[in-house]
């Protein structure tokens, strides 16, 4: 073994040891909404307990909704808050002419969804066994064309305001829309109204970026499924899921740890049961490459948009210099080079920039993940792909850096990673600009109605109001003859 390949070994080996020391426990000051005054405290002592580090829920490390279902307690506050549908629908996998809906039942139930008027799901039985999820399919349904639904558990008809979609435009339809993006997410009570306030923007879709909810905890199934519990509970955030495309990628205090590496390969015993749970919670198009090559990377497609999503964590291994592992890299690169859209964004749960990060300590610029960087960009460069545009998180303010590399068009990168976040980190003075104050979070507006689209990248900020706008043609982001 080479000299500098066992200290980083044990660097890495080193780092992952004191990362139990990170946990970050549940925040509950400021919390104001009813039901959630209610099941917050229980669902927290059942499932994550007293200890700092969430080691002490009384239904040990594998607990769910099926422990809970035994608790008459539980169930009282169940029907007190008419929570048989306990949480969803969350909308994934938009396509032009169909919808995936996600929801989770507290119990086994027969559930289907509806459009108003128009064409249902089949219906699926949720059960323990995927902790009373189910992810239902519409069909039959037209290009752009708005759509309100309705959810059926057992005989009961649920429809609110809220359950309203949009479809995806078709390839070549000439229309504008937008898609948001952002993580550091933590569950903050006095910040949670941040999905309401990008939900009532009628985004297509909400990219989450990793860090979409702060675990923390690495071998407990029952303390991470707690944390989506109530992130899907929060009203705010139910109101997004409802009528939103949701589509996620992990980072490290959502896969495990923080700055924590998978290393290759599915031994570590904690990898596959945690990827178990996030799909419980999810409704990607795909999980990697399933379960022969589990991760949350996938691709999809906004009509004139293709979506690269990818999984900086799982097989990450600064041993082995690679951020994606050699199966999500070959994806990846095929992908790009198949790719027809004239709008590819490739987004990360950690940033691109040499200068973006701590001396590249957790992001692509390290010395152990720039040469596979470099290896995408060279792609994007000798295959002369055009329309590429970089998306990041993880450093909680919101950046816009030019790229120190020629792919034969200016590659930018905008960063945005704190949605819901307390904590702030530094702005950076060798970025185009730089911004920290609050709470905000990216978002991407296509306008393909002139001959010459435009993407504008915008700083959304709490409250709704856009603090930057960059707007490029995609003229600029073609590759020079």
């Amino acid at each position: 073994m080479k000299l500098t390949h066992f200290f980083t070994l044990f660097f890495a080996t080193a780092c992952l040891c004191e990362q139990p020391l990170t946990a970050k426990e549940p925040i509950t000051e400021h919390e104001t909404d009813p039901m959630m005054l209610d099941l917050d405290p229980y669902l927290i002592d059942a499932l994550y307990g007293s200890d700092k580090a969430g080691q002490t829920g009384r239904h040990g490390a594998e607990g769910g909704m099926a422990e809970l279902l035994e608790e008459p307690a539980f169930v009282e506050l169940v029907e007190k808050h008419n929570l048989q549908l306990f949480n969803g629908p969350a909308l994934g996998d938009i396509q032009p002419d169909s919808v995936r809906v996600w929801v989770r039942t507290a119990g086994p139930a027969e559930v289907k969804v509806a459009i108003v008027d128009g064409p249902e799901s089949a219906a699926a039985q949720t059960s323990a066994e995927r902790d009373f999820t189910a992810v239902l399919t519409i069909e039959d349904l037209e290009p752009f064309t708005e759509y309100r639904y309705a959810v059926h558990v057992g005989e009961q008809v649920i429809q609110r305001d809220t359950f309203v979609f949009r479809t995806a435009p078709a390839r070549g339809q000439r229309v504008a829309y937008h898609i948001d993006f952002g993580s550091g997410s933590r569950y903050v009570p006095i910040n949670e109204h941040a999905w309401q306030t990008m939900a009532r923007a009628r985004p297509m879709a909400y990219l989450g970026l990793g860090d979409n909810v702060y675990i923390d905890v690495q071998h407990r199934r029952g303390a991470q499924r707690l944390f989506y519990y109530r992130r899907y509970l929060s009203p705010a955030w139910a109101e997004l899921a409802a009528s939103v495309g949701l589509y996620a990628v992990w980072d490290d205090h959502d896969m495990a740890m923080n700055d924590s590496q998978g290393g290759a390969g599915l031994d570590a015993a904690w990898k596959r049961p945690n990827w178990q749970v996030f799909r419980e919670n999810w409704n990607n198009p795909a999980y990697g490459g399933g379960e022969s090559m589990p991760g949350t990377w996938h691709q999809f497609t906004l009509g004139d948009v293709d979506f690269f999503m990818t999984d900086g964590r799982f097989y990450r291994d600064k041993a082995d210099q690679t951020m994606l592992g050699p199966d999500q890299k070959a994806w990846l690169l095929d992908a790009l080079r198949s790719s027809k859209a004239k709008v590819k964004v490739l987004a990360s749960g950690t940033m691109w920039a040499d200068e973006a990060d701590k001396g590249g300590k957790d992001s692509w610029s390290g010395p152990w993940s720039i040469a596979e960087r470099d290896e995408i960009f060279s792609t994007i460069r000798d295959e002369k792909i055009g329309g590429v545009v970089l998306i990041s998180g993880d450093r909680h303010r919101s950046d816009i850096w030019q790229m120190n590399y020629d792919v034969g068009y200016p590659l930018y990168e905008f960063v945005s990673a704190k949605v819901t976040n307390m904590h702030t980190h530094k702005t950076r003075d060798q970025a185009i600009w730089s911004y920290n104050e609050g709470n905000f979070w990216g978002q991407l507006h296509f306008d393909f109605q002139p001959d010459d689209p435009i993407i504008t990248f915008r700083c959304i900020d709490i409250g709704g109001e856009s603090v930057k706008d960059f707007p490029i043609k995609l003229s600029q982001l073609q590759p020079q003859e």
